[in-house]
């Protein structure tokens, strides 16, 4: 029975559900794990509206290993692309290896019939093989960003973000990023309520946005630091419209305002006013999603103060406005 307390998003008639991962000999088993973890495992509290999951390869009669050893079984061939509403590049044997004129013909052809195509990690490689990333914003691992722009200078890397949406093509940084990518998926089609279910599962956060950075300086935190900022993170995201500064954030953490916008950047790659902001954004996209608040209630709720500054956010950061994120994402049981 469907747990009709989440009201998830229902997507619209016209989606195809059926998600297909390329699976290949030399598989990036992490990645491959996050496709099946996020669109093959059964998620009965989601409905019957959820997706279908598949795996296909070059041969199927072939045996495949995994980079790691692990043997691989797959339900079919490329010809499973041909159905596929979204095809999933988990990774590439190795971004020096060639990409079959066959699989780079496939890919073209569900591109064509309006399938949607992710990669993770080095899957781009693949991707730009087909050519159909010229003059894209994508990403790939930041080891392998200059290698991606050396092969194909037409693409539009963007090194340092965790992940790229152009639509229809979708790219995400190494490993980890692809959890966010596919969360984000989920989220364009099921809407935030439906990405926090699975986030919850996976017991990481909801949603990450695309243009934070891959890595920071620091990976692991100072114990004293996680102390500190561990409560100054729940405050802000509990206080989100109270007026925020350097001081008063400094002080709360225990720190002169040098050594905290140092120690801060530090730890999250960002500066204090940007990952306010991102904060901001985010709950602004869920009530402008599942609420029937108007722009001026939201960017009031969300620390914006006038939907005039709200907006100057969403486009500088989101390249979009409320209204339009609103019209495209809002639930449809709020659009009635």
């Amino acid at each position: 029975m469907p747990n009709t307390d989440l009201a998830f998003q229902s997507p619209t008639s016209a989606l195809n559900k059926r998600v297909v991962a390329l699976a290949y000999d030399g598989l990036c088993l992490f990645e491959f794990g996050i496709c099946c973890e996020v669109f093959g495992l059964k998620r009965p509290e989601m409905g019957e509206d959820w997706y279908s999951f598949e795996v296909a390869s070059l041969d199927p009669g072939q045996p495949l290993r995994a980079s790691n050893g692990v043997r691989v079984e797959v339900d079919g061939g490329l010809e499973l692309l041909k159905e596929a509403g979204t095809i999933l590049i988990p990774g590439w044997s190795g971004i020096n290896d060639s990409v079959p004129e066959v699989l780079r013909d496939a890919l073209r052809m569900a591109h064509a019939n309006g399938a949607r195509l992710l990669s993770i990690c080095s899957g781009v490689f693949v991707l730009a093989a087909t050519g159909l990333l010229k003059d894209k914003r994508v990403t790939t691992h930041w080891r392998y960003a200059e290698a991606l722009s050396a092969r194909y200078p037409d693409l539009v890397i963007v090194p340092n973000v965790l992940y790229t949406d152009n639509g229809q093509i979708l790219t995400s940084a190494g490993s980890a990023a692809g959890i966010d990518l596919c969360l984000h998926l989920i989220r364009r089609d099921f809407g935030p309520s439906a990405a926090n279910s699975v986030a919850r599962r996976l017991v990481v956060p909801p949603h990450r946005e695309g243009g934070q950075a891959q890595f920071v300086d620091t990976s692991v935190q100072l114990p004293t630091e996680a102390n500190r900022f561990g409560p100054l993170f729940d405050y802000l995201r509990a206080h989100l419209s109270g007026n925020h500064t350097i001081k008063s954030l400094a002080a709360r953490s225990g720190m002169s305002e040098r050594t905290f916008l140092r120690r801060f950047e530090s730890a999250t790659g960002t500066t204090p006013a940007r990952w306010v902001t991102g904060l901001r954004l985010q709950k602004a996209k869920d009530l402008l999603e599942e609420s029937g608040l108007s722009i001026d209630q939201i960017a009031d709720q969300t620390g914006f103060g006038t939907a005039a500054t709200m907006r100057h956010h969403f486009r500088e950061m989101l390249g979009t406005s409320p209204t339009r994120h609103r019209r495209l994402f809002q639930s449809t049981s709020k659009q009635t």
